[in-house]
């Protein structure tokens, strides 16, 4: 079985959202405004969403996987990594925190080459869920 990718689920993960605000933002919206006098939390929440959504855009946007040189080994090695520290883990379940530490961040590398792919969508996604918050919000 291929190893998921971090950025493929991303963009999975993104376009059910999507597709979830475009299915109901009309019953959405009303509840929000009805909700803001008595919980102003959920205003909160929503500006808090916004501003977590525009460092992810800006984070994905500024990954330039084309000006790495050797990254598919990279990704090689941190695939090799992975696999290791899955094993090991059964046989060391004292450090899962710190492995599971290390299998995070080897997962982020090992789906950089796959991000040029998706990076356009999963940006454009972005942006357009990050409209849909701010219509929910105003």
């Amino acid at each position: 079985m291929a190893d998921p990718n971090l950025f493929q689920e991303l963009k999975d993960a993104l376009t059910s959202f999507k597709s979830f605000l475009d299915t109901n933002t009309a019953v959405i919206k009303p509840a929000i405004v009805a909700l803001k006098p008595i919980v102003p939390q959920i205003g909160d929440l929503l500006n808090k969403l916004i501003a977590l959504m525009n460092e992810l855009k800006t984070a994905i946007q500024n990954i330039n996987v084309g000006a790495i040189p050797g990254l598919d080994k990279v990704s090689q090695f941190t695939s090799a990594v992975k696999t290791v520290l899955q094993t090991a883990q059964a046989l060391l379940p004292q450090e899962s925190g710190q492995i599971q530490q290390v299998l995070d961040a080897a997962n982020v590398v090992t789906g950089l080459p796959s991000l040029d792919q998706v990076k356009q969508e999963i940006l454009d996604l972005l942006t357009a869920i990050i409209g849909d918050l701010t219509t929910l919000n105003s």
